[in-house]
């Protein structure tokens, strides 16, 4: 289940959380923490993550900071206020979601 379906809909409610605990990070870092956290089983590719970030930043939930690092730009997101807002949000209606879906797939444990 290395890149499901199930998955694309909660990428931007999985890199808002992240940033949320992280402060700040830049694009390789979220998708290297997302495998950490995942132990191997979601893998996070650029084709997906950086359209991601870059909605979310045009819907004014990510500020974006460049900084060089080893003599290259390197692009650092971070939540803004309303991201931050939004975040709890988008997280609990993902925890919304889990638990309705938990209860269709498993009506014995409701």
């Amino acid at each position: 289940m290395k890149n499901s379906q199930l998955y694309k809909g909660s990428l931007n409610t999985i890199i808002m959380k992240l940033l949320g605990e992280n402060g700040r990070m830049y694009g390789y870092e979220i998708t290297q923490k997302v495998k950490d956290i995942t132990q191997g089983e979601l893998n996070i590719t650029e084709g997906a993550l950086y359209p991601a970030l870059h909605k979310l930043e045009a819907e004014g939930l990510l500020d974006v900071e460049m900084e060089r690092v080893d003599n290259r730009l390197r692009k650092y997101y971070k939540l803004t206020e309303s991201g931050q807002k939004e975040t709890v949000n988008r997280l609990a209606e993902l925890e919304e979601f889990i638990r309705n879906m938990q209860i269709i797939v498993n009506p014995k444990l409701a």
